[in-house]
């Protein structure tokens, strides 16, 4: 005949035993999966070319784009190879091309991603100038825009290096660089 406390022994051993076994494997049948669902669009535009007007009825920007897609879960658009022109009146206008982009849902903020090419044909009171830079933020309404990133501008041979740059491109244009500047200026 067995002695009961070793029955009681070999009950606790084979439980404890289960337990382990259990608890071991019990992560991974257990574990939460967390899978983001993919955003939904609810429509999608190719060729996207339109122009906001001005209260005089001139052009105060255009945006054209390869492909507009809109997300109704937060209202805001994405946009592939966008184009934004900033239309000045009588001067040239200055256009804004980049790799991506996205625009807020009130339409007040569009972020520019990847390269970023600003450009402003030569006029009758300015110089040609483009401007080479990454991941811009836009306030279209205020022809506004900045980055922290690296900017390049250059004008015939004239060029300016820097770090970050803020931009109003209302006349009178102007812009202001952030840190690291340097100048090149070619004699004519």
């Amino acid at each position: 005949m067995q002695h009961p406390l070793f029955v009681w022994v070999a009950i606790i051993f084979l439980a404890g035993g289960s337990w382990w076994l259990a608890s071991d494997r019990a992560p991974e049948r257990l574990a939460p999966v967390s899978r983001e669902a993919p955003r939904e669009v609810d429509y999608y535009l190719r060729g996207v070319h339109a122009t906001t007007m001005t209260r005089d009825g001139q052009p105060a920007r255009t945006l054209e784009a390869r492909e507009l897609k809109h997300f109704p879960d937060d209202d805001t658009t994405e946009l592939t190879q966008p184009k934004l022109t900033l239309h000045q009146g009588s001067g040239p206008p200055w256009v804004v091309e980049a790799e991506t982009g996205w625009v807020s849902s009130d339409g007040s903020l569009i972020l520019l991603n990847g390269e970023t090419h600003i450009n402003r044909a030569q006029g009758s009171d300015n110089r040609p100038l483009r401007i080479d830079t990454r991941d811009l933020r836009i306030q279209p309404r205020q022809d506004y825009a900045e980055t922290d990133e690296k900017v390049r501008v250059r004008s015939w041979k004239d060029r300016i290096d820097a770090v970050g740059m803020q931009a109003w491109f209302r006349v009178p244009a102007r812009i202001k660089f952030l840190a690291d500047v340097m100048g090149y200026y070619a004699p004519p």
